[in-house]
């Protein structure tokens, strides 16, 4: 079967590293009752939010709005109900974590003051209201608070961190360096221990002790972006010009071109010192919570990753990956709108801005308002004529609206803005050749699909899955190639055995050689893993057909015509 294209295996996640810190995050939220993990909720509409006639009808609302995750709706439905009852203990823990969700804090504020007067065991309350003395300065008043956040692995870490920085911000740089290592046991609490013992360190004017920690994180975890950042950026201003490049180089081999390391190397190219990743204590504080939510952004915890990003963004509001994070989970849970409202929050000059500006343009395409994404990828196209990135994307929307020869040609612009393709420029060749292949160019298509397969590395077995299919099964359909397209497809399924679309050009290519049993088989196999799919419903039609099972074989192709959104 034609394979779907690949969405944007270019994308890369601004978080990464301590994936398993988050194991109990939820320990702190566990009072919200019935808001379970729902990622595939659609949210209720961001348009108008009418109250309900009673406190019945907006509760009821809230809480629906809240398991779909619609932070907006919980958020506005619970403020209606507190109107109707304003003293239910109950109630006003919901709304209060409806607030924090939506980036509400004074509403939050507010709640969790009265929420901490009649509880003095809510833990998330507290720990509210330690951020915001944090924000303001009142250390003392912060760590007394924070004291009181609650028990459990998650919510010791975080007490036990954002109370370090409380003691930096009021220049205790010792007191902060006894707290943190308080931290013993798992090897991501001692990343995360040594991590931050060197910020603060480093804020505090202890620089023997800020190389000793971070380079202690840094051999822990070369791989993890934040360490990478704080590391390389502690060895310039030491004058270690070159080891600071060395460490940053590394870093893009595994993870290419990320913005930030492609930003600092930049830098560093031209003789600058780079500057500390971080500033002051509400930064710190801020880069403790930006890490918590990013952990649990990666284990799919979407209520407590939010709150988290929340708070860090209350504490620093242009932290670029708290607000690059917090718009990805919104993309996860289809509310669009709102991820873009927070992609446009990250500064201008930010060297995520541009990445953040494309996932916009992508997000517009899929709200169904192509043509906006086109305008506005143009625009940004004429910003940043030199932006492979950009280019690519205005491609790829392009492809999505079916106007595949004007795709073809963005795609050969951005092919003419690398060179020298590397290994890591295949899709764009798989693109192009997609694009060439839909306007009915099959000598281009099947040159830049052969360009594509010879860069694909071998350690990206989906990606080369998806050429070989994509290459073999044209072949297949054109009737031309068949022995060698039969081999390609057989290696496509061994590198995904679970793609149905994959085992479908398979099937259809048995089919092709006569092999009808055999393409029974394979295209049964297909219809299990996709069975709304009316392409291979067509062809297990025809298959059955072949082999006499003539009733399947006219269910199948009513399926098909059924399933077929043409």
């Amino acid at each position: 079967m034609e394979p779907a294209l690949v969405h944007d295996l270019t994308k890369r996640s601004a978080a990464r590293g301590l994936a398993g810190l988050l194991a109990c995050a939820a320990v702190l939220f566990t009072f919200v009752a019935g808001a379970a993990p729902n990622p595939a909720a659609r949210p209720v509409p961001p348009a108008a939010y009418e109250p309900a006639d009673s406190l019945e009808g907006n509760y009821l609302a809230a809480y629906i709005a809240g398991v779909a995750r619609d932070t907006v709706a919980a958020a506005n439905y619970y403020r209606e109900a507190l109107k109707g009852d304003p003293r239910n203990p109950e109630l006003l823990e919901r709304a209060f974590v409806a607030f924090l969700a939506d980036g509400a804090m004074p509403e939050a504020f507010r709640a969790a003051e009265r929420l901490v007067s009649r509880d003095t065991q809510n833990g998330l309350a507290h720990l509210t209201l330690g951020v915001r003395q944090l924000k303001t300065k009142q250390f003392a008043n912060a760590r007394t608070n924070l004291a009181k956040g609650g028990r459990g692995r998650t919510a010791d870490l975080t007490a036990t961190l954002l109370t370090a920085w409380a003691y930096a911000g009021s220049g205790e740089g010792k007191r902060a360096l006894e707290t943190i290592d308080r931290l013993k046991g798992e090897r991501a609490y001692n990343v995360f221990r040594d991590y931050h013992a060197g910020l603060i360190a480093e804020l505090t004017g202890n620089q023997a002790e800020a190389d000793r920690r971070l380079k202690a994180a840094y051999e822990a975890e070369r791989n993890t972006l934040r360490i990478v950042d704080a590391y390389g950026r502690l060895e310039s201003r030491r004058g270690r010009r070159e080891e600071a490049l060395a460490t940053y180089t590394t870093f893009d081999q595994v993870l290419p071109r990320h913005p930030l390391i492609r930003d600092a190397m930049d830098q560093l190219g031209a003789k600058k010192a780079l500057a500390p990743l971080i500033g002051s204590a509400q930064e710190g504080a801020a880069e403790v919570l930006y890490g918590l939510g990013a952990a649990g952004n990666s284990q799919g915890d979407e209520l407590p990753a939010i709150i988290y990003l929340r708070l860090a963004l209350h504490l620093n509001p242009e932290h670029p990956l708290a607000l690059i994070t917090l718009a990805d989970i919104f993309e996860r849970l289809k509310s669009l709108e709102r991820a873009n409202e927070v992609f446009s929050r990250i500064p201008g000059n930010s060297p995520v801005r541009t990445t953040a500006d494309v996932q916009i343009g992508l997000n517009l395409e899929q709200m169904g308002k192509g043509e906006e994404a086109i305008a506005h990828l143009e625009d940004l196209a004429k910003k940043r004529p030199d932006d492979v990135e950009v280019i690519t994307s205005l491609g790829n929307v392009l492809r999505s609206r079916k106007r595949y020869a004007e795709a073809a040609e963005v795609y050969s612009k951005a092919i003419e803005k690398i060179g020298a393709p590397e290994r890591s420029h295949w899709i764009m060749f798989y693109y192009r050749g997609s694009a060439y292949e839909r306007s009915k160019q099959w000598d281009k298509a099947e040159a830049d699909l052969k360009k594509a397969l010879e860069l694909v590395p071998d350690q990206q077995p989906s990606g080369r899955a998806q050429v070989l299919n994509y290459l073999a099964y044209t072949w297949v359909d054109r009737n031309e190639n068949i022995d060698e397209a039969f081999r390609m497809l057989k290696r496509a399924v061994e590198l995904s055995p679970r793609d149905g679309m994959i085992i479908d050009s398979l099937g259809w290519a048995h089919f092709r050689l006569g092999q009808y049993e055999e393409a029974v088989r394979e295209l049964e196999k297909a219809v299990e893993l996709k069975p709304g799919d009316p392409v291979i419903n067509d062809h297990l039609g025809d298959a059955y057909w072949r082999v006499g099972r003539r009733l399947e074989a006219n269910f199948q192709w009513q399926h098909a015509k059924d399933s077929s959104p043409e």
